[in-house]
């Protein structure tokens, strides 16, 4: 299972790379987007992600 963590933590470390390596300055921007966002705004899109993330787990397991 640890091994499993492991791999699932460098694989978003990649992923998580990717926008700023291609485009840093949209990436930039994104991120100053989201600093402007309100607890509420940013707590919903976290939950999104979330269930969107475990949904897709789901259905490719």
């Amino acid at each position: 299972m640890w091994q499993e963590l492991g791999i699932a933590v460098c694989l978003v470390l990649v992923l998580e790379g990717v926008l700023p390596f291609l485009y840093p300055r949209r990436w930039r921007g994104a991120v100053e987007q989201l600093a402007q966002l309100s607890d509420r705004g940013l707590r919903l899109m976290g939950l999104t992600s979330m269930l969107l993330g475990t949904a897709l787990l789901y259905w490719l397991h």
